[in-house]
């Protein structure tokens, strides 16, 4: 039974298979291969297996390893063959559709009597593939054998077949064995590897086994616990959580822009720096490691590299706090989509027990962005609101997809994923949201869009409790959200936010430059109970106080119509402190900057405003410190399959190119190089010659890439520095430029 190499099994596909090939294992195809002969040595390397084993399901993996089993690596193996290895448990229909999947990736060839796997295929499998040990090409007899010798065997044919053992330290006849090993060995039904180790034949190993010699075969996907949502229910959660997340981020950003952190000698974040944002967060410490990495995934914060270096927001960040929720939220979905970081990583010690902090280099993996893809895709494949009971199930799925994907922490990979694409927003009572999937498959601006959607729509109103509480029972128009901050702070946060009032709230919203009537008519226009008397007295009292004390810049100077008040702000002990002065009956003067007097005085309990020079109020509230954005190479847009289709399919001609110019029988031949310079000239003889007599020529060329090729052209005109001539191959006219013409040689003609 003879078999066809892979480079003529190659040739003889057709340019569809041939692009879906390429299509499927992208490494074949970088650098562009010169010829069949190249592409069928680039199929066959190991690094190129591995990566192609990495995208096949445990069944079709296992009918790969049968087929290595039976030494299709070294010979051709027929599919009965192949079917006799993997037991009765096996039917035909999926064993075909296994090696037809073999075949589309050519991790196999050949027809059905004769199918064949690179001979570096062994390697993806171990030592032992099939757990089997050497072949030995004998017949054994198992009879006789006694109970002692029956457990060695049975135990070895499970795999792996080598043992560790003392026994084997020196080989003893039949008669003076006096352990079973030894009666083995002494027997021939182990082999001796070395003094310490034992293998047993595979031939014995097969026999054991019986009628399913690779085991058990799982030959489909196992059925997961699953439950199935309203997919508007899985949107509304999943919006809840994508503003929970933009809230948070929104105030990790201030809290950096008042006090950014510093950076660690080794890069990253300290310790105390990620509990202090937990604290100021009031989120654990894990929710908050995800969200700086976040704020810096997507260029939101950065380090700023200075002698002293701190992480402080960018430029963009102010961008993105005027945009709109659902923009900002598809921001940070996307920068986690594609962060080349494992942030659950974060808090754990590696094998030298040193902790992953925040930010730190240690947690980067460049495959992360493709594993959590791929995740979020499988489950984007189920019917829309079908939901996983657990990550487990779903790491057994996917188990089973792809069991070499993700290494040793594949299961912790679907886990963290599933919690942080949970905590993110696109994954919501464990399926994949509406959002979510337009995130996948359209990008993030689409992604933004579905998610406005799914957000109930922004409310122009709020309750006012007896208790200086405000609630907010859903998702508030920007500008009342912002004058709300402005006068209270967040108490609590969920489905509806609890601010708090107080008269430091108050003040702050009259440091900015509201007024008291402007306060009492938020109140009274935007509630929609009725506005309790202890606030509008808590406004009045504080408006009475606040800028009775006014302060401009001298350095700074404070004023009163009361002297009585500015000889008590002089009397008091933080006037020294403050350097303090009095100028006039009713003014002040220090020589430290206004914002320094103003809080000074504040904290020994006086209430005073800042002014212009047109005695308006002044808001001095610091704008926070920016840095500049890390520039990053922009991310190209991904093109549709048909033009990447096309250019795949570009590339399937230029190697058919090259394969037949590899082929082409050659007569006279120049090579530029050559003939201490003369190679030019005469290449441009030999170029000009072939176009008078019609001939074809086989030009060998470097083309703008770099790469070198050769082509069979039939010249047409040769000067102006450019060769035009008809190739058979594309059946088009060609141009090259000569200086890129390495060598040419004429076909000898039949």
């Amino acid at each position: 039974m003879s078999g066809i190499t892979l480079a003529d099994w190659l040739r003889a596909q057709d340019d569809v298979a041939l692009v879906a090939l390429l299509r499927a294992r992208p490494d074949l195809a970088t650098p562009p291969p010169a010829d069949m002969s190249v592409l069928a040595t680039r199929v066959g390397t190991r690094a190129s297996i591995a990566r192609a084993c990495e995208d096949l399901d445990t069944f079709t993996l296992t009918v790969l390893e049968a087929l290595v089993v039976q030494g299709a690596d070294a010979g051709p193996v027929a599919l009965p063959t192949l079917a006799q290895i993997l037991g009765p448990d096996v039917k035909p229909r999926p064993l075909k559709q296994a090696v037809a999947r073999l075949r589309s990736l050519a991790l196999a060839w050949g027809d059905d009597d004769a199918l064949s796997v690179p001979p570096l295929t062994r390697e993806a499998f171990g030592a032992y593939p099939g757990g089997l040990g050497r072949g030995t090409g004998q017949t054994y007899d198992l009879g006789g054998i006694t109970e002692g010798e029956q457990r060695v065997l049975q135990k070895l044919a499970s795999g792996p077949p080598i043992g560790d053992t003392k026994d084997a330290s020196r080989v003893v006849p039949l008669d003076k064995a006096e352990t079973p090993v030894q009666r083995l060995l002494a027997r021939g039904l182990l082999l001796r590897r070395d003094p310490g180790t034992v293998e047993l034949p595979r031939e014995i190993a097969l026999e054991l086994r019986g009628d399913r010699p690779l085991g058990p075969i799982q030959v489909t996907e196992p059925k997961p616990k699953t439950t199935t949502f309203q997919q508007s229910s899985v949107d509304a959660t999943g919006a809840g959580e994508a503003l929970e997340l933009v809230r948070h981020v929104e105030n990790l950003i201030a809290s950096w822009s008042a006090e950014p952190a510093p950076v660690l000698r080794t890069g990253g974040l300290g310790v105390r720096e990620l509990r202090k944002a937990a604290k100021d967060l009031d989120v654990d410490e894990r929710r908050a490691a995800l969200l700086i990495e976040l704020v810096v995934g997507a260029d939101l914060a950065a380090n700023t590299e200075a002698a002293e270096p701190e992480w402080v927001p960018t430029t963009k960040a102010d961008v993105w706090l005027a945009a709109t929720t659902e923009v900002r939220w598809a921001t940070l979905a996307h920068a986690w989509l594609d962060l080349p970081r494992l942030p659950a990583l974060i808090g754990r010690r590696d094998e030298k027990d040193k902790l992953f902090n925040p930010l730190a280099d240690e947690i980067r993996r460049a495959q992360a962005p493709r594993d959590r893809r791929w995740i979020l895709e499988s489950l984007g494949a189920f019917p829309k609101g079908t939901a996983f009971s657990t990550a487990a199930d779903l790491a057994t799925v996917l188990g089973w997809r792809a069991p070499r994907r993700g290494g040793r922490q594949r299961d912790e990979l679907v886990r963290w994923t599933v919690e942080e694409g949970t905590a993110v927003g696109v994954l919501a009572l464990g399926a994949i949201t509406s959002a979510g999937r337009v995130l996948l498959d359209e990008g993030a601006g689409h992604a933004a869009k579905s998610l406005g959607d799914a957000l109930p729509a922004p409310l122009d109103h709020v309750l006012v409790q007896a208790d200086l509480t405000v609630v907010a029972p859903g998702r508030l128009e920007p500008d009342l959200a912002d004058e709300l901050a402005l006068v209270a702070n967040v108490e609590s946060a969920g489905g509806a936010t609890v601010y708090r009032i107080s008269e430091a709230t108050v003040r702050r919203a009259f440091d900015a430059g509201r007024t008291a009537d402007e306060l009492q008519e938020l109140f009274k226009t935007r509630s929609r109970t009725p506005v309790p008397q202890s606030l509008t007295y808590l406004i009045d009292d504080a408006a009475r106080r606040h800028g009775r004390l006014r302060g401009g810049a001298a350095g700074s100077f404070l004023r009163c119509d009361d002297p009585v008040l500015i000889s008590e702000v002089l009397a008091h002990p933080e006037a020294t402190r403050l350097e303090l002065r009095r100028i006039a009956p009713t003014v002040l003067v220090s020589p430290l900057p206004l914002a320094e007097v103003l809080d000074g005085l504040r904290s020994a309990g006086f209430a005073p405003a800042a002014e212009g020079p047109d005695g308006q109020v002044l808001d001095l509230r610091p704008g926070g410190r920016r840095t500049t954005p890390r520039q990053r190479s922009a991310r190209k847009p991904v093109s549709p399959a048909v033009h990447a289709d096309e250019r795949l399919g570009e590339l399937v001609r230029l190697v058919r190119a090259g394969d037949r110019a590899a082929a082409t029988p050659r007569g006279e031949r120049i090579s530029v190089p050559g003939h201490l310079g003369a190679g030019p000239s005469a290449t441009l003889s030999l170029l000009q010659q072939a176009a008078r007599a019609r001939r074809s020529v086989l030009v060998g060329f470097v083309d703008s890439h770099g790469t070198a090729a050769q082509r069979v052209i039939e010249p047409h005109v040769v000067g102006g520095g450019v060769l035009e001539g008809y190739d058979h191959s594309y059946g088009e006219v060609l141009r090259f430029p000569l200086h890129r013409i390495t060598s040419a040689a004429l076909v000898d003609e039949a």
